[in-house]
């Protein structure tokens, strides 16, 4: 089933203008810049130690041109995708199907990284309504090609994602996919009280999907909010981006026991954005 949290997607508006704020974001260079010609689509990624982090503009005409389009008309910029990965998409495929659920066929794509001329290829296995709830979601296998990793520099260089955060309305629907459907591991599902919200940790690939139990006027039961990106010491990193001319709050401690943590407030294309030290037992 799927064995990782593959990628991000972030759907902008001036695909150039996302790469340099993010590059200030993250202190790290992209490692591909490519075009989907039959999508429509142009598209910036950053690789980092346990997923990579897609910037996805419309550049034509096709399918996903009118969903980025459709999207940024909507919503404007921020977070519009996830996408998990699988070892086996056919037998991933076979798998959701033995459970109840009409799949279409699974597609082949590929790119040419314009940066270096490299190839990548890959297989998509997109997903009905039911199953991604709202959140823009495929299942991807990576066949030939791989992604350089971002030139991680010091300390204060973003190194990997800690966690993403879903909004969710039915809590118990989302365990049905989750973890039933997809087989990801639920590690915690806990009410706080002081918040009256119920929480669930799904964790994967050194990363966590944390989602959190609240109302919303969304038609759709879940909702991507926000991301967490851990740092070796968040004093670097908060004295680089705010060298960078990146807003960036106070350092607090987390809500996490040993953790410390700052938000971004600007350069994230309307993405809520955390830094996270875990600190040393």
């Amino acid at each position: 089933m799927t064995s990782k949290l593959d990628h991000l997607i972030i759907a902008v508006s001036d695909l150039d203008k996302a790469e340099k704020n993010y590059k200030k974001v993250f202190g790290v260079d992209s490692v591909w810049r490519g075009e989907h010609k039959n999508l429509g689509t142009a598209n910036v990624i950053f690789n980092f130690k346990n997923t990579y982090f897609e910037l996805l503009a419309s550049n034509g005409v096709g399918i996903g041109a009118d969903f980025v389009d459709q999207t940024l008309e909507e919503s404007g910029e921020g977070l519009i995708g996830s996408v998990f990965g699988s070892k086996d998409i056919e037998a991933t495929a076979a798998s959701i199907k033995n459970k109840g659920f009409l799949l279409g066929d699974i597609s082949n794509g590929d790119g040419i990284n314009l940066k270096n001329n490299e190839v990548r290829k890959w297989k998509n296995l997109f997903l009905p309504p039911e199953l991604t709830r709202g959140i823009f979601t495929f299942i991807i296998e990576h066949t030939e090609g791989t992604l350089p990793m971002s030139n991680y520099l010091d300390s204060g260089t973003i190194n990997k994602l800690d966690h993403v955060v879903i909004n969710t309305n039915d809590a118990d629907g989302l365990i049905d996919i989750y973890r039933d459907v997809f087989n990801i591991r639920l590690a915690l599902d806990k009410v706080i009280e002081h918040w009256k919200t119920r929480i669930l940790f799904f964790r994967l690939n050194k990363t966590t999907i944390e989602v959190i139990e609240q109302e919303h006027d969304d038609h759709n039961p879940d909702k991507l909010w926000g991301l967490a990106w851990e740092v070796e010491s968040i004093e670097d990193a908060h004295q680089r981006l705010s060298n960078e001319g990146v807003e960036v709050s106070e350092i607090k401690k987390g809500i996490k026991e040993r953790t410390m943590v700052a938000t971004i407030k600007s350069h994230t294309h309307n993405v809520p954005t955390l830094i996270i030290q875990h600190l040393a037992e």
